[in-house]
């Protein structure tokens, strides 16, 4: 249990060098040379054999009338739907209107299993992720160490937070477009999605893609794929932006033992 729950907090904090969950194998490939023996489709039918109404041939060009201009071949965006810069503004505009966070989280991991529990966000830098029991895992930054707590076995592996892919969501000001790399930005009325690549943390590039609601103005879920390609999803609900959570929960004791009692 404690690899199924370190990894997707590692691919969150950085820790990509721990073990992961053997994926499922993808079904052999089909030799190129099976598809030759399906029995060849039927001719087409001749103009002249066809006995139903004649049709237009749609894969040619209809000459227009005189005067009259071509529809457009791209469809006009949806109403309400923001173009790239508008909505990475939006999303830029949301994570900087609040310093402190405190939200239930659901993680589903690679292997669809979930666990629960509480976020609390202290920027710059703080985070913390409690974990529902029947987990034993807690992950602490405190704007310099990022540290994942094993409370069962009384162990705690630091790591530095700049070796982490959500390091630029606990920055003073965010910055999508100055701090990372925007791979993909999508708008609808209901949704914005972007997509960034890291390509600092430990392992390698991980990819992270954030989807934010733009009506209700709230983050709703992040989704990382680590640099072996394994995804972990992080849903947020219950958002708290005026609490301030207690600065003890940002400590770290750099002692790698615990005292399991505690």
């Amino acid at each position: 249990m404690k690899r199924l729950l370190i990894l997707p907090l590692l691919l969150l904090l950085g820790a990509a060098d721990v073990a992961m969950a053997q994926a499922i194998p993808a079904p052999p490939r089909r030799p190129a040379e099976l598809g030759s023996s399906a029995e060849p489709s039927a001719p087409a039918a001749s103009p002249a054999a066809s006995t139903g109404p004649m049709r237009l041939q749609t894969d040619r060009p209809v000459p227009m009338p005189p005067g009259v201009s071509a529809a457009p071949t791209r469809a006009p965006a949806s109403p309400g739907t923001l173009n790239d810069q508008e909505a990475l503004e939006k999303v830029n505009a949301y994570m900087n209107s609040f310093r402190t966070l405190i939200a239930d989280f659901v993680q589903i991991g690679a292997d669809g299993r979930k666990f629960t529990g509480k976020l609390y966000i202290q920027r710059p830098g703080r985070m913390r992720f409690e974990y529902r029991p029947p987990a034993t895992i807690e992950v602490i930054s405190d704007g310099t160490t990022v540290a994942v707590r094993d409370k069962r076995l009384g162990t705690q592996d630091p790591y530095l937070i700049g070796q982490t892919p959500l390091k630029f969501l606990l920055k003073e000001q965010i910055d999508l477009k100055r701090d990372v790399k925007v791979t993909r930005i999508s708008s609808t009325p209901d949704m914005i999605s972007v997509t960034v690549e890291d390509t600092a943390t430990l392992g390698g590039t991980s990819r992270i893609t954030l989807q934010f609601d733009p009506t209700a103005n709230v983050l709703k879920q992040w989704m990382i794929v680590d640099p072996q390609g394994y995804e972990t999803a992080v849903q947020v609900a219950n958002l708290d932006t005026t609490q301030r959570p207690d600065p003890a929960l940002f400590r770290i004791n750099l002692e790698r033992v615990l005292d399991t009692r505690n």
